[in-house]
């Protein structure tokens, strides 16, 4: 596998991000293309703060004023036409059917994010001002006890009745959304939301261990999978503690020995990407003994989800996964975003140059 820091790979994955049309004219970006149908799903306004966060982060690594460009039309969209000003908040999609609109705790924490990424990168207010927005919405919408609901029906922001599915119920992965709230606290200085972090942190690892497998059929133990580095992924900003720090570690392992299992039936490569990303930041931030071989496979792994392909709605970006051998026919925006933010943190790993900057991470 030859892959360099400014290899024609990034060069190709970001063309995808500017030109496959994943990012309509409104500025928000699709779910996910279906190759064997030719079309986008819909626009999603989770999926929209991702591409904002990544776009900002190939301006970052390359310059390229076209990265920056399309981060703002992303961000412009949240802001500006997916922000729901008489709920004050933002919808799970962008409905133009007048459909009954949905909310998301954990979308929203992705979106301010993304805006928060803007916000670093341009200066730009209103990045800023909608973020603590959507902020403020996760903790008065949702909030239970010591929970947060997963979802609300808006406009009277009525919990959903709660399921069986991971994404129905409050769970440990909530905390990737958190980080939201930590890096609101390392711009504005406000304790409050250092505090709302510290709440799901808690909540998180008293009810972690039991998240995995959670399922038996190994399709939705990898979801599982999935969802869990969610967890992992937002252990980082504490992985110096020893209890967040041991928790790295063993997610890591029990992440790992599941992967293998499962990934002759069904391998998502957003997984494979989470796990190599976590596995190099947790050597930095935690001290966690880093396996190099198996990141190499990893890598290696990564790298066959990216797609060859003429049209440029295909070519460049990388698949969601495969089941067996044969891949799957969704291109996929965050599984592009996640695969080109490892594999270039690999690289930097492998040549001495990664930061250790948890706030980075897509």
């Amino acid at each position: 596998m030859l892959l360099s820091l400014s290899g024609s790979w990034m060069d190709q994955a970001g063309a995808w991000f500017l030109q496959s049309g994943i990012q309509e004219a409104c500025g928000g970006v699709a779910r996910y293309y279906r190759s064997d149908l030719g079309a986008n799903a819909r626009i999603s306004t989770e999926i929209t703060g991702y591409a904002a966060s990544l776009l900002v982060y190939l301006h970052r690594a390359t310059g390229q004023a076209a990265y920056l460009e399309a981060a703002r039309r992303a961000g412009r969209f949240l802001t500006r036409q997916a922000w729901d000003g008489a709920a004050a908040t933002v919808p799970f999609e962008y409905a133009v059917d007048g459909s009954r609109p949905q909310a998301f705790f954990f979308d929203l924490g992705i979106i301010v994010r993304g805006l928060l990424a803007l916000w670093r990168a341009t200066g730009e207010r209103e990045f800023l001002e909608t973020a603590e927005a959507c902020a403020a919405s996760m903790a008065r919408d949702f909030a239970a006890g010591e929970e947060f609901h997963p979802i609300v029906v808006l406009p009277e922001k009525r919990p959903v009745a709660r399921e069986a599915r991971w994404s129905r119920r409050p769970g440990c992965y909530q905390l990737k959304s958190a980080l939201a709230w930590y890096e609101l606290f390392e711009e504005t200085g406000r304790e409050e939301y250092r505090a709302r972090y510290e709440q799901v942190l808690e909540f998180a690892l008293r009810t972690q261990a039991s998240f995995l497998p959670g399922e038996t059929q190994p399709e939705r133990i990898m979801d599982r999978l999935h969802a869990y580095c969610y967890f992992l992924e937002g252990l980082l900003p504490c992985a110096g503690r020893p209890e967040c720090s041991g928790a790295l570690a063993e997610g890591i392992r029990r992440t790992a020995v599941l992967l293998d299992e499962i990934a002759p039936v069904f391998e998502r490569s957003d997984v494979v990407a989470q796990l190599l990303r976590l596995r190099l930041l947790a050597a930095k931030l935690a001290a966690v003994p880093l396996d190099a071989a198996r990141a190499t496979r990893e890598a290696a792994s990564i790298r066959d989800f990216q797609l060859e392909h003429q049209d440029p709605r295909v070519g460049g970006g990388f698949g969601f996964g495969r089941q067996g051998v044969e891949l799957l026919p969704f291109v996929n925006p965050v599984s592009t975003a996640f695969s080109v933010q490892a594999l270039r943190m690999w690289l930097q790993s492998e040549a001495g140059q990664l930061e250790a900057a948890w706030q980075t991470l897509i």
